[in-house]
């Protein structure tokens, strides 16, 4: 009989990274375990969430079967989830956390459970604190995280930072997966280009997802200046796809100030699943100059694609890159630095096999044997009874 597994986080029809990461960790558990995903029935309320809507509104969806059970702000909720996972008496119970807004969630859930699934939680930390974190914030993440027994760091970087509270508590170590799952074809390359008003000899650089101070879009867009200023050969281009959580107008400005209108597209908007893969497509090199990172679902979603990346040197973010093989890494979070390693991707992209070198990296992807590591987890409990 298959051990049973519970996990809670987001999923369908909750958009964005960490619904992505569930949909992919009960696919890969789903072969060997029994899986039931407590879905949340509300994650943020509306009042917190910078974007328009927290729901997928994509025609092609990944989808997975949950229980929408959880709410991340009611404490009668918390008894009743603990109450369910008590009575299903699973093998394991998996907290998917990425933000110290669930903290107090995630606690009470967890301090509820009986004695026994008390030695069975684990937390799947996608990061340790948030990406714009402050002092109690990490209080909150202490508190979240104080009833784990086991942690999956999915970076070094977040396996560095537990260190501090993990005290005896054995950490794994796995990766996000990468996701492949939104098909396009290469052929097509000159035909969405047309669609941005791009033409075939345009060297395209993509920045994707939302946009926050940390994941320096700013910082892209100086770097294209010294680019276009110093390499006008190149014909560089700039696609913009993402909402933006912080002042739209301050890069508006800034483009505008620096004489890029002409070379900056911006999709001010969530890309649905559907047309992703025509921002990828029509690019030749995503950039992530972010000022600090753990990992990031965009590079993963660029490997799927088997797009080479530029990206920063912070955080955990430059462990999932090989120099110069399936990427470039900038050596600091600057315009100076990311210029440099944008220029340094096009003087080797006719001497490197950047996307065969991709294919092999991602076959490697160590998040494929995440089934290996929770029957490691699982043999050691029983074999302490």
């Amino acid at each position: 009989m298959k051990s049973k597994i519970i996990i809670i986080g987001p999923a369908y029809p909750y958009r964005g990274g960490n619904s992505l990461f569930v949909t992919f960790l009960y696919e890969v558990l789903s072969d060997n375990y029994q899986v039931q995903i407590l879905n949340y029935k509300l994650l943020y309320p509306s009042i917190l969430f910078p974007g328009k809507t927290q729901f997928d509104l994509s025609n092609e969806i990944k989808k997975i079967d949950s229980l929408r059970i959880v709410n991340s702000v009611n404490p009668l909720n918390w008894f009743q989830v603990a109450n369910y996972i008590n009575k299903a008496d699973p093998d394991l119970i998996i907290f998917d956390w990425w933000h110290p807004f669930f903290a107090f969630c995630h606690f009470t859930i967890s301090s509820l459970l009986n004695k026994k699934l008390k030695e069975r939680i684990i937390f799947i930390t996608e990061n340790f604190i948030s990406h714009e974190k402050n002092l109690f914030e990490s209080i909150l993440t202490k508190i979240g995280l104080s009833n784990a027994k086991f942690f999956i760091a999915l970076s070094q970087k977040v396996e560095s930072d537990l260190k501090a509270i993990a005290g005896k508590r054995k950490i794994y170590r796995s990766e996000l997966p990468v996701y492949n799952h939104l098909k396009g074809k290469e052929n097509q390359k000159n035909e969405i280009r047309k669609r941005f008003n791009f033409s075939e000899t345009d060297k395209v650089l993509l920045f994707f997802g939302y946009v926050r101070k940390y994941k320096g879009l700013d910082l892209l867009i100086r770097s294209l200046k010294i680019l276009t200023d110093n390499f006008l050969q190149l014909n560089l281009k700039l696609l913009v796809a993402g909402e933006f959580y912080d002042n739209k107008e301050n890069y508006t400005r800034l483009i505008d100030e620096l004489n890029l209108k002409d070379r900056v597209i911006i999709f001010d908007e969530y890309i649905p699943n559907e047309k992703v893969k025509e921002f990828f497509i029509a690019s030749d090199l995503v950039v992530l100059p972010y000022r600090n990172a753990t990992q990031s679902g965009i590079l993963n979603l660029s490997y799927g694609f088997n797009k080479p990346v530029v990206v920063t040197d912070v955080g955990g973010l430059s462990e999932f890159v090989i120099p110069e093989w399936t990427g470039i890494i900038a050596k600091g979070a600057n315009p100076e630095s990311i210029s440099e390693a944008i220029k340094r991707y096009f003087d080797l992209s006719n001497k490197v096999n950047f996307v065969e070198n991709i294919k092999e990296y991602c076959r490697r992807n160590t998040f494929n044997s995440f089934s290996e590591i929770i029957k490691k987890i699982l043999d050691g409990i029983e074999g302490r009874r």
